[in-house]
């Protein structure tokens, strides 16, 4: 048996423009269909306003599908739900989360941003994961303490933070220390 899951993400009007930002983002993207109200008002019913207009945008990003659905206001977007993205390097990182955060998107802590249509990604550098795993706990608290300080993860900062590079004088913050190394 095989069993495919596709993510299927609910907007409000805006499935054609996601896709747009989606495509114009990810290596290897692709718009695989696109579907349409039907153009019948009447067989609508309380979305009788759609007709006509863009139902779905199918698209398969760095070959994962994803649906995006106008299914209308009732379901705004919600931080319970990312999409996490592993990044080879911070050029990467700083590719996605430009991408994700300009015309409307927003920043958020620890590597999370919401794209101009509320949904949340997760950005972030696989070798934060390999630092994450470091058999020395104390890499692993430095490390985590960098991250909580920081919006856009920064490959460079949880670097010194994991050698121990980053030690903030008593009246210095984590994030200041960091910063300059």
């Amino acid at each position: 048996m095989t069993t495919n899951i596709t993510p299927c993400i609910w907007l409000d009007g805006t499935a054609q423009a996601a896709a747009d930002l989606y495509l114009s983002l990810f290596p290897n993207a692709k718009r695989t269909s696109t579907v349409h109200y039907p153009t019948d008002e009447a067989a609508l019913g309380p979305n009788a306003h759609m007709a006509g207009q863009v139902l779905m945008e199918e698209v398969e990003l760095d070959g994962n599908p994803f649906t995006l659905l106008n299914g209308g206001p009732q379901f705004p977007q919600t931080e319970a739900v990312s999409f996490q993205i592993m990044c080879a390097d911070q050029a990467e990182v700083d590719h996605y989360w430009n991408g994700f955060t300009a015309n409307g998107g927003a920043e958020s802590q620890c590597g999370w941003c919401k794209d101009p249509f509320g949904v949340s990604w997760q950005v972030i550098p696989r070798r934060f994961y390999e630092l994450m795993s470091d058999p020395d706990p104390q890499v692993v608290t430095r490390v985590s303490q960098a991250m909580y300080s920081m919006r856009k993860l920064d490959v460079e900062q949880l670097e010194r933070a994991a050698r121990g590079a980053c030690r903030p004088a008593p009246s210095t913050t984590r994030a200041a220390c960091c910063a300059r190394g």
